[in-house]
């Protein structure tokens, strides 16, 4: 299982990104290893996720998220919304 997902950082800025371990990959970016980008800005909060079965459907999500405006972003988050894990 993959996910897809958005977080919050520091700075109020969204990262959107994939992995198949969504809490490791969240710890991950608060201990600075995660991305450069988030490295600069933590801590970062987990703002919504979404599953996966392929690497390949994650990545496709992944980039579709990445062009959309700030806006777009806050609308899927406010909608579709799952409890961080």
């Amino acid at each position: 299982m993959w996910f897809c997902y958005i977080v919050k950082c520091s700075d109020s800025s969204y990262y959107v990104g994939i992995t198949k371990d969504l809490e490791s990959r969240v710890s991950e970016h608060n201990a600075g290893y995660g991305s450069a980008y988030t490295a600069a800005r933590r801590p970062v909060r987990l703002l919504w996720y979404e599953e996966h079965e392929t690497r390949s459907s994650a990545t496709k999500r992944e980039g579709q998220i990445k062009r959309w405006r700030r806006a777009q972003k806050e609308t899927l988050i406010a909608e579709r919304s799952h409890s961080p894990v």
